[in-house]
């Protein structure tokens, strides 16, 4: 039989229980092989009971060290109640002193007392006692998450001043670096607000005219990498010419949120406006020679483009590449069957083949077809010749070679290419 003896407000500071007539300290720490919390007790004096009644900050330094113990004992072994029960007097019943000497010895649970309130200066000189005088019942997680989060930073050698954390606190990244950044002014103090703001407008100033296309290749929603690399080198160099006093962290942040805006603009445009910003719009008015279009995938996938369409053939292609992209789907063509001509997209080497008809099939004999291959320098390559080519087929693409007929001479130009990347 098991009866609940003490508690406090906070349901996870351990209670005391009387079970089966003896009393036992009883906490929640950790979880099962399924994901349950698991419970732990062990057995306490009535002295170690007056003393958890009337001295909370006692009572949370015991916690704070018994909850190694807890994560020691993993999904399924049992408490080293020796060990458990070994705390209680040195922490319960000991001097200041000998409780601070005590923490300087054994693993403990620092997160717990930073959020119940623990002045964190103090803890971090080894004074628990002292630092625990201002402890209260209630626990402020997010308190907790900062003092982790400026170990953290602390540990690779970054410090923040006054402006630099107001600045994590306005993109949402001052807890978590990965978190996808905003813009939360009413998280930052009112009287750090205009500096902030002055270097959002910095940033904002140095991103103008920029912008973050898409890329297909990747996916529906993928966007350009080098776009997005761009725009963040661009923006960290004007960030850091006018507010040099930041660090790398605040700079980042900024850096991280001018680009994530700019690319999910880039996610919900649609296809068409997306050219368009991109200056490639002009196959409206010269694809005229262009009445169908034949796209596929390495899948053996087709789909059809006819000029009287509602939409360009460079937005139904990609669409197309977006929905059909996958990493052992890596090769697109687009064929002008009326014109006898065509072009072979390569993502994984970052290459291309235009493909023309010599001499059309007679007699059951094949066609005889020249096929002449070219490097391509990344989406924005790939975007910039699949227009010429529905613009104005492959003699319009001449221009955007050289285009090298021999597959060995090409393989090498490839290889040469890759050796200087790496």
């Amino acid at each position: 039989m098991r009866d609940i003896v003490f508690t406090r407000k906070s349901g996870w500071i351990p209670n005391v229980i009387r079970e089966d007539g003896e009393l036992k300290l009883m906490l929640g720490a950790g979880a099962d092989a399924n994901h349950e919390p698991r419970t732990f007790t062990f057995s306490i004096s009535e002295a170690h009971l007056a003393v958890i009644r009337e001295d909370l900050a006692r009572h949370l330094l015991l916690w704070s060290a018994a909850l190694p113990l807890c994560d020691a004992a993993g999904t399924r072994g049992p408490l080293d109640e020796n060990a458990a029960v070994a705390l209680l007097d040195p922490i319960l019943l000991g001097a200041p002193a000998d409780v601070d000497a005590l923490f300087r010895r054994i693993r403990w649970d620092r997160s717990r007392l930073v959020a119940h309130g623990a002045d964190i200066g103090l803890l971090e000189h080894g004074q628990v006692c002292a630092a625990m005088r201002a402890a209260t019942e209630t626990s402020n997680g997010k308190r907790a998450q900062e003092y982790h989060a400026d170990r953290r930073r602390a540990e690779r050698g970054a410090v923040l001043g006054p402006l630099d954390a107001a600045i994590l606190r306005y993109t949402g990244q001052y807890l978590h670096g990965a978190t996808v950044p905003g813009r939360m002014p009413d998280a930052v103090d009112p009287a750090l607000l205009p500096e902030v703001m002055r270097v959002i407008a910095t940033a904002e100033q140095a991103r103008a005219g920029m912008r973050i296309g898409r890329d297909p290749r990747r996916g529906k929603r993928a966007t350009d990498k080098r776009d997005w690399d761009r725009m963040a080198t661009t923006v960290e160099a004007a960030v850091r010419r006018a507010h040099p006093g930041l660090v790398d962290d605040a700079v980042r942040t900024v850096s991280f949120l001018m680009c994530s805006e700019a690319a999910d603009r880039a996610r919900n445009t649609p296809m068409e406006d997306d050219e368009e910003a991109g200056g490639d719009r002009a196959d409206l008015a010269e694809s005229a020679r262009k009445t169908a279009l034949s796209f596929t995938d390495d899948k053996g996938v087709e789909k059809k483009w006819l000029r009287d369409g509602p939409r360009t053939a460079t937005a139904e292609f990609w669409e197309f590449v977006g929905d059909r992209s996958a990493g052992d789907n890596e090769v697109f063509t687009i064929e002008d069957e009326e014109m006898g001509e065509g072009i072979q997209l390569h993502f994984y080497a970052d290459s291309i083949a235009r493909i023309t008809t010599v001499r059309e099939g007679e007699g059951g004999s094949d066609p005889e077809y020249r096929v002449e291959y070219s490097l391509v320098d990344g989406i924005g390559g790939y975007r910039n010749l699949v227009s010429t080519f529905v613009r104005g087929g492959c003699a319009a693409l001449e221009q955007h070679g050289p285009w090298i007929p021999d597959v060995a001479e090409f393989e090498r130009a490839r290889r040469r290419r890759d050796a200087r990347q790496s």
